[in-house]
């Protein structure tokens, strides 16, 4: 009898907190947020109020965090979109990711592993103007220990 070798555990992806119900609602609001009750009633297949009631649900149990509208900087001028990954000395993160968040060409910061890592994206109408904010908002923020930038060539998914 030769012995069987030891089988791997086997790994179950998590039951959500949402029902289908509520996952379809969700994915219909991910696609166009401005979707009237009504639209996705007929959709879902329930009544309107009960879609109204749902959605407010989600809000309240802080699923649904805003509804946004998404723009894209090229139609609006702005034609450079660059990412950064921003190290921060550990006691000014805080500080420095308030500080980011307030700049408007700032569309996206995240806190990431790593030593004091942030992720930023950020939109420019141009080099120049990437480079006076790199120059004159960046690099000065008291904290900054260093700063690597991609440039965005071709979006996939958004």
């Amino acid at each position: 009898m030769s012995a069987q070798p030891p089988r791997p555990p086997s790994y179950t992806i998590p039951s959500t907190k949402l029902d289908a119900l509520d996952r379809r609602i969700t994915e219909l609001l991910r696609l166009n947020s401005r979707m009237s009750y009504t639209d996705i009633s007929k959709e879902v297949g329930i009544s309107r109020v009960g879609v109204q009631a749902r959605v407010n649900a989600l809000i309240e149990n802080g699923t649904l965090e805003r509804f946004t509208v998404l723009v894209n900087p090229e139609k609006i001028g702005m034609n450079v979109s660059a990412f950064f990954h921003v190290e921060v000395e550990p006691h000014r993160l805080s500080e420095v990711a308030r500080r980011l968040s307030d700049e408007p060409a700032v569309t996206a910061l995240h806190h990431m592993t790593g030593p004091s890592k942030l992720h930023m994206h950020a939109v420019f109408a141009t080099m120049q103007e990437m480079e006076a904010f790199l120059q004159e908002r960046l690099y000065n923020l008291p904290g900054i220990a260093g700063v690597e930038s991609q440039l965005l060539i071709k979006k996939y998914k958004y």
